[in-house]
């Protein structure tokens, strides 16, 4: 096949895409990637593709084609500009290319700007689009504070029900996703869904665990508003003078400044951050863990979705103790590879976390983990799938 693939982000930059394109490309397909220019999580364009330098490139089999865009920065005001600018500097790019493909695929990380250049395509040459979604547009926006009765709002929800409509398929990253769409975005009925969940990274699997006399706990990803990891630090708080237990914190976001001046305002010396590290480097910091944790707000778009850090926690066969409601609770309990406290209770964080770490299920949980990801996730199984649907899609 050749698969135009569109995302906002890819390579050198750290997303799955990453690896399910360098995979298809593997299984003998052309792919061609439309993207934006590299900026996350810093928000500065990488210098080795300032000044028109990088716009063609192939890496690992995958043809990649990088329109210009305006860099993130730190600023919500910055974030919209970079969102718009791919959104419409990738459109036009789109019209001067080569349009010899069998299928188109987005990748639909936020925003939902980011199909545009995909359903142009689309419009232009009739091929079928698939769009794959990982954050529900418009209410993934409500977790910023934004009212669903602001006219950005109601702007954003006849983009977002545009966009949606005019995929052939639209393959959800979890289950709870598509009621979403038909009970409240009100999708077109005939619309076709499917459930395709993430998987992780091969680096993920057979994770050593370093032995130093603690109970060491890791949280790996964004730092941002929804994945409220201040709960992670007023549970260090609570435990602070437990010199047993230490809290890792990888990452970069929004949010990491204020965590580390919560963390210095409580004088914290059980909590270490380590920064932003690429997918190749996260290893050295898994094996850190004796157990993951999960931390997410209490809102009903972080409860329906499946964060892509929990595969590769399971994957890495370790138990995952999590502070978090809606989907991601209920397979953890399903799986029975930890325990679990309502999103924003760091009590009873703190509480589960004493338990883990003088329970003897912990082994048990820790193989619990990697079963339920190779019945479920199973990186193989998670290719293959998409592979039949951009065959199959009419």
């Amino acid at each position: 096949m050749k698969i135009l693939v569109v995302c906002q982000h890819f390579y050198p930059e750290n997303f799955r895409i990453n690896d399910i394109c360098f995979e298809l490309a593997k299984k003998g397909h052309n792919v061609t990637v439309l993207t934006g220019l590299p900026n996350y999580p810093k928000g500065k364009i990488f210098k080795e593709y300032k000044f028109f330098k990088n716009r063609k490139q192939i890496i690992n089999g995958v043809k990649i084609i990088r329109c210009p865009l305006v860099g993130r920065g730190k600023s919500l005001l910055k974030m919209m500009i970079n969102y718009m600018s791919f959104a419409i500097l990738g459109s036009i790019k789109s019209l001067f290319m080569k349009k010899d493909f069998d299928v188109i695929y987005v990748y639909q990380l936020s925003p939902i700007t980011m199909t545009w250049p995909a359903i142009m395509v689309k419009k232009i040459t009739k091929k079928p689009l698939v769009i794959h979604v990982l954050d529900q547009w418009p209410i993934s926006i409500t977790t910023g504070g934004v009212s669903k009765k602001s006219l950005i709002y109601k702007l954003l929800t006849k983009w977002s029900k545009n966009a949606y409509n005019k995929a052939d398929i639209i393959t959800c990253s979890s289950r709870p996703f598509k009621d979403y769409f038909i009970n409240e975005l009100k999708l077109d009925k005939n619309k076709k869904f499917l459930y395709l969940p993430s998987y992780a990274e091969d680096n993920y699997k057979n994770i050593k665990t370093i032995n130093n006399n603690k109970f060491d706990l890791l949280f790996a990803g964004n730092i941002g508003p929804a994945q409220s990891v201040e709960t992670i630090i007023e549970t260090a708080n609570t435990l602070k003078n437990n010199k047993s237990i230490m809290f890792h914190i990888v990452g970069d976001g929004l949010s990491l400044n204020n965590c580390k001046e919560l963390s210095k305002k409580y004088k914290l010396k059980n909590v270490k951050f380590y920064g932003y590290h690429n997918v190749k480097e996260m290893t050295k910091y898994y094996e850190l863990a004796d157990a993951f944790l999960i931390t997410m707000v209490n809102n009903e778009v972080v409860n329906s979705t499946l964060p892509a850090k929990l595969q590769s926690y399971m994957l890495a066969g370790k138990p995952i103790l999590g502070s978090i409601s809606g989907e991601v609770k209920k397979i953890i309990e399903e799986a029975k590879c930890g325990l679990c406290v309502d999103s924003l209770d760091y009590k009873g964080l703190s509480k589960i976390i004493l338990e883990a770490s003088i329970s003897k299920k912990i082994n048990t949980w820790s193989k619990n983990a990697f079963n339920y990801y190779e019945k479920n996730f199973k990186k193989d199984k998670c290719i293959n799938t998409l592979e039949e649907v951009l065959k199959d899609v009419k």
